[in-house]
């Protein structure tokens, strides 16, 4: 909860308009509520061609419901604007041509109040869509409809770590939020949980939603293996700060040691040294760094640094989803209201799997065995990501609680950081 906004639970599976309806304004009305403490001028900021300017993310939202919905489906649906098919394509190509990505952020037109005729102007026409209960192509509607909530959950997230990003490029250092600060609790003592080697299944496989990536369901032989109980925490890391760990070159990957020559790093992204104190950038503006909080907005780079200097590795994504799966759902999520990581309190076990930070693995981004990608732009939505790109799972502090799943595959470039991204440790038994 922030402020007076309470982002309800989204159905994985809807089968009574009504109820599709009334998620489907929770949802869309969450996006707004996320933007309400900006400033007008802070819409149309792109510090970088990763983070998308607020106003681009609420625009395209708009756009995938109409594009892919009120288009096909609504006979009698006319286009907001016609130029916006292009303006607000983020990458289908099956769907022609998209402005680039790293110039979203020069666009001044359309204005934020344009932005907002647009999203309302989709949402009356999807209302009317949604409670067309004896639609020829009902099924199909609530499909692509369910899917279009998650996608904007999954800029909700990306609203929040876009804003930080941009309020972190600005030297006067703004506040999202001045409330509520994330509690301060001292680091669970690390423990190691034991894995016996079998064969696993892993993939989802029930009712409810999931993303075309989590499945099929397969098997997978695990050796034996330990997981680290909680996430490597700031203090940890910080001790290989201090041991020189960006400026020994036999700890890094060839092309990560390119990456920090050239970029300069010498500490997670948000990071600044004040004398002898380290500070970071939150949504909540310049605060000291937590020690016993989990190390964030580390890029995959980072963490097999880590994990080598350490003498440990990353789980694999299998690994990880056999160890969550035998637990429930729960840790700091966006609802906290904190958007900050956090130690948690003393537990023992496993904990912190969900929420904090999503956790990089050792996995890369690839097929599921038996997986097909479909054709057309729903297929474009993740197989085509399929190439290049790292896997993390668990959700972070800024994911909603209802949107995370043991199985979810989040996939990041192994260079980039300014997600709420983080790791554990892993060894082999």
């Amino acid at each position: 909860m922030i402020g007076n906004t309470t982002l309800e639970p989204v159905a994985q599976n809807f089968t009574d308009k009504e109820m599709l309806h009334a998620q489907y304004c929770s949802v869309r009305s969450h996006s707004e509520a996320i933007c309400a403490a900006l400033e007008i001028e802070d819409y149309g900021i792109q510090a970088s061609p990763e983070a998308s300017p607020p106003k681009w993310h609420m625009a395209h939202t708009a756009w995938f419901f109409e594009t892919l919905l009120l288009k096909p489906f609504y006979a009698q649906y006319k286009s907001f604007h016609p130029q916006y098919e292009q303006l607000f394509n983020s990458y289908y190509d099956t769907l022609g041509n998209y402005h680039p990505r790293a110039e979203r952020g020069f666009l001044s037109r359309p204005t934020v109040k344009e932005v907002y005729h647009y999203r309302h102007y989709v949402d009356q026409h999807m209302t009317q869509l949604i409670l067309q209960q004896d639609h020829p192509d009902r099924k199909e509607i609530i499909a692509r409809t369910t899917l279009g909530l998650n996608h904007e959950q999954q800029h909700q997230e990306l609203l929040l770590t876009d804003i930080k990003f941009n309020f972190a490029y600005n030297p006067l250092r703004p506040a999202y939020q001045s409330s509520p600060l994330a509690p301060h609790n001292n680091a669970t003592t690390l423990e190691w949980i034991e894995f016996k080697e079998g064969i696993y299944h892993s993939g989802f496989d029930g009712d409810g939603f999931a993303y075309d990536n989590e499945t099929p369901r397969h098997r997978t032989f695990l050796h034996p293996f330990k997981l680290a109980s909680r996430p490597v925490t700031n203090r940890e890391y910080l001790a290989f700060i201090n041991a020189e760990g960006y400026q020994t070159a036999d700890l890094w990957l060839s092309e990560a040691w390119q990456v920090i020559q050239a970029q300069q790093w010498q500490a997670p992204l948000y990071w600044e040294q004040h004398e002898d104190e380290w500070r970071y950038m939150t949504l909540a503006g310049m605060q000291a760094v937590d020690l016993d909080a989990p190390v964030c907005h580390v890029s995959y780079f980072e963490a097999a640094a880590y994990t080598r200097w350490a003498g440990k590795r990353l789980p694999t994504e299998h690994e990880w989803e056999i160890a969550a799966t035998q637990l429930s759902i729960k840790g700091n999520f966006y609802e906290s209201g904190y958007l900050q990581p956090a130690a948690s309190a003393n537990e023992s076990g496993l904990t912190q799997m969900f929420g904090d930070v999503w956790e990089w693995t050792q996995s890369p981004y690839t097929p599921y065995p038996g997986y097909h990608q479909a054709r057309g732009p729903l297929g474009e939505y993740n197989g085509k990501f399929m190439s290049s790109q790292m896997v993390l799972r668990g959700g972070s502090c800024a994911t909603s609680r209802d949107h995370i799943r043991a199985t979810y595959r989040n996939f990041f470039y192994p260079q980039e950081r300014w997600q709420f991204s983080g790791f554990r440790l892993a060894e082999d038994l």
